[in-house]
C-alpha cells in the first residue's frame, strides 16, 4: 500500500493521497464474483462495481474536461443523474475496469504536465486550479473508499484500508 510521504512537496503529497485512496476502491473489488461486484447491499442501489464507474465518470471529467482534455466517458445527464452510477447489464466488469485504468492513465497524464496553480474550466463554468481539482479529487476518492469499505463488508465481512 502507497504511503503519502511526510516531507514531499505539495504536488507529490495531493497526487500520492489521491493514488492511495485509488488502489483502496480497487483493492475492496479482489476477491470478488462479478454478482457480489454488481450486488446492491443498500438501499440506494449502491454497488460496487457502480461506484468504480461513478470514479471513472468524475475523474474523466475533473482532470481531463476541465483542462480541455478529451473525455471517454459520457457526459452527465440531468435527466438520468444516477447513470454513471447504475451498470448496465450490457457492461462487463473487465471493460469498466479497463475504463477506470484508462482514465487514471489520462488523469495521471494531466497531474504529470500541470503544475498545480494552472487553470482550466470546471463544468460549472467556473475558473479552477489543478490544486483545487487534486483536492477535490482526493476528498472524492477518500469518501468514496469509505463507501466501498462499507458495501464490501455487507458482502463478505472483509474489512480494512490496505492488504
Amino acid at each position: 500500500m502507497r504511503r503519502v510521504p511526510f516531507g514531499a512537496d505539495e504536488k507529490t503529497t495531493l497526487y500520492a493521497a489521491l493514488d492511495r485512496h485509488r488502489d483502496v476502491v480497487l483493492w475492496k473489488l479482489d476477491g470478488l464474483t462479478d454478482e457480489q461486484l454488481r450486488r446492491p447491499v443498500t438501499p440506494s442501489g449502491t454497488t460496487l462495481l457502480g461506484l468504480v464507474k461513478h470514479l471513472a465518470f468524475v475523474e474523466d471529467g475533473w482532470f481531463c474536461a476541465t483542462f480541455g482534455r478529451p473525455v471517454l466517458t459520457p457526459p452527465f445527464d440531468p435527466a438520468d443523474p444516477d447513470a454513471d452510477w447504475r451498470v448496465e447489464p450490457h457492461e462487463t466488469t473487465a471493460a469498466l475496469l479497463d475504463s477506470y485504468a484508462g482514465v487514471r492513465v489520462r488523469a495521471d497524464a494531466v497531474i504529470t504536465e500541470l503544475e498545480v496553480e494552472d487553470t482550466g474550466t470546471a463544468w460549472t463554468g467556473e475558473t479552477v486550479t489543478l490544486r483545487w481539482v487534486l483536492v477535490h479529487m482526493v476528498e472524492e476518492l477518500a469518501r468514496h473508499a469509505g463507501h466501498a469499505d462499507v458495501l464490501r463488508e455487507l458482502i463478505d465481512g472483509r474489512t480494512g484500508d490496505h492488504p
